[in-house]
């Protein structure tokens, strides 16, 4: 379905043309679909209707797509296993349709995938085991917000640490209940954005943290985080917004904070 008429330019033999479309400018050949719908929150913008129905598995045709932003439909059912054997895809976008169920564990063929985005904002339940991350070396930026990801409490870090490249985890509202103190080695140490707000965390602040000097954005707010809050922040001399409202944290804030130079937002609010 498409109630705001978007693909009213797909007429004619040369698609290269059509909205959404992109083609690589040597082979002429069809690398990019580009059809994610606007924000439903923008006001500012006359808001598009989403896509409906169902994904369609002739995009299989399409062997040379690297990009594909499907992001913010109405796109129903569970999420379209066939995605996983478009191997060239660098940049997928799936975030906020209602899909339902299981992550396909076949999206792990996707070994050439530098930016992926999964999360949502539905209610119906998604889940995954992560096992199929292990094989996204490539992989840059990771947004699995609202995936339940309740079954993999106990071993999603070192899955997470798997990927070398990573520059920015984004795991919100994921249902995650243990955040480990240890890690024997870290790989992801180009991380600049790290998201773990909005899960059941309830230890201190892990020792392996203070590695990541990269890191320009911390968000740990709404946790049961306790303990003090530890001098080894000062380390992350990076950071630029630090995110640590509703926790259980005890005591002063270091002095060490005022190492961190470059800090815009330092957010303690509604400590419990």
């Amino acid at each position: 379905m498409d109630p705001s008429i978007r693909l009213s330019s797909w007429v004619g033999e040369d698609c290269c043309k059509w909205s959404g479309v992109g083609c690589n400018n040597i082979t002429g050949r069809v690398n990019r679909l580009d059809l994610g719908s606007r924000d439903s929150f923008d006001y500012y913008e006359a808001i598009e209707q989403p896509f409906g129905g169902e994904i369609n598995p002739s995009l299989l045709v399409l062997k040379d797509l690297d990009y594909l932003n499907l992001s913010m439909n109405y796109f129903t059912g569970v999420f379209p296993s066939f995605i996983g054997s478009l191997e060239k895809l660098k940049y997928l976008d799936l975030s906020d349709i209602p899909f339902v169920g299981v992550i396909p564990p076949n999206f792990g063929n996707l070994s050439r995938l530098l930016y992926l985005d999964l999360s949502t904002r539905y209610i119906e339940p998604i889940e995954t085991d992560l096992q199929w991350l292990a094989t996204l070396f490539s992989l840059k930026y990771l947004n699995l917000g609202g995936v339940n990801l309740t079954k993999t409490t106990s071993y999603w870090l070192p899955v997470v640490n798997m990927l070398p490249s990573l520059v920015e985890l984004h795991l919100p509202i994921c249902g995650l209940s243990i955040l480990p103190l240890t890690l024997t080695s870290i790989n992801f140490t180009s991380l600049s954005v790290l998201d773990l707000s909005s899960n059941g965390f309830n230890s201190t602040i892990p020792p392996w943290l203070f590695n990541l000097t990269k890191l320009e954005k911390l968000d740990f707010s709404v946790n049961s985080l306790t303990g003090k809050l530890p001098d080894s922040l000062g380390y992350l001399k990076s950071l630029r917004y630090l995110h640590l409202s509703d926790n259980s944290f005890q005591g002063s804030i270091p002095k060490s904070i005022g190492n961190l130079t470059s800090l815009e937002e330092f957010d303690l609010a509604s400590i419990k």
